[in-house]
Formats: C-alpha cells, sequence, structure tokens
C-alpha cells in the first residue's frame, strides 16, 4: 500500500511546499486556552460582576443609555468569542465561526438577564437581552469585514 500511495502521490508544487514548511507548530491545550479562552471567560465574569451590582445605573445619562452600554459590552464579547472559536476549533469557515460566537454570545446575555432577575435592585429585561445579541452580532460583522479584508 505504501508504494502504491506513494506511485500515485499528487505531486506537490513549490508554493505548497513553502506554505507547509512556513505553518507554525501546533499549538498545545493549554496555550490555546490562555490564548484564546481565558479572555472570554475573564471578559464573563466582568459581566457577572456589573449583573451582581445592586441599582447599577450607566456612566451617561440619556434615553437608552443602558441599552447602548449592553450592545457595547457584548461587542466586546462577541469579538473575543470570534476569536477563541477561530483561534482554538477547527472551523474553516469563518461565517460558521460568527455563528457559533452569535450563539455563544447570545446564551450568555439570556443566562445574565436570568440572573439578573435575582439580584436586588435589578431586573431582567427582554430589551436588554436584545442589546446584548445587537452587539454580539455587531461584532460578527466587524470580524467577517476583518477577515475578508485581510484574507
Amino acid at each position: 500500500r505504501a508504494i502504491l500511495r506513494v506511485l500515485f502521490a499528487r505531486p506537490r508544487s513549490n508554493t505548497e511546499d513553502a506554505r507547509l514548511a512556513r505553518r507554525p507548530p501546533e499549538r498545545t491545550f493549554f496555550v490555546k486556552f490562555m490564548l484564546f479562552w481565558l479572555p472570554v471567560l475573564v471578559y464573563v465574569t466582568v459581566i457577572v460582576t456589573l449583573s451582581s451590582q445592586p441599582r447599577l445605573q450607566p456612566p451617561l445619562r440619556f434615553v437608552s443609555a443602558d441599552k447602548l452600554f449592553h450592545a457595547l459590552e457584548y461587542f466586546g464579547l462577541g469579538v473575543l468569542l470570534a476569536r477563541a472559536i477561530r483561534g482554538s476549533l477547527r472551523v474553516a469557515r469563518p461565517l460558521f465561526a460568527a455563528a457559533i460566537a452569535l450563539s455563544f454570545g447570545v446564551l450568555i446575555g439570556a443566562g445574565d438577564e436570568f440572573y439578573q432577575q435575582f439580584v436586588p435592585g435589578r431586573d431582567a429585561s427582554v430589551l436588554d437581552l436584545l442589546a446584548d445579541a445587537i452587539g454580539t452580532m455587531a461584532a460578527q460583522f466587524a470580524y467577517l469585514w476583518f477577515v475578508e479584508e485581510k484574507g
């Protein structure tokens, strides 16, 4: 069998050889976790810490300021999620990575809103969850645009 593989193997071009030679060594699980998922976990910890604050008000006061800050908060989470998914999982298509990141972001937002209903002075809001989803979605559009420009 080995002889047949050698005889009938498709010859590689010089560009393929060069690309394979440039590929960095595979990272270990620990390195992938530290580079990609630890920032996500730290960011989610910050979100939960802010959600645990009773009667937390946005730093700027205007109509729907809290929705803007929800969207900005989850924009950051969406960027980190897309980076972690694309960097650590073997997801070939950026759109699929963005869909996974969007799903994770909405699930985290739903969990955050559920948690807030048990915090004194806080309440769960579907509009807050919508703002979280919009922020995560905007991050995925930015991620896809960046990948398209870079690629």
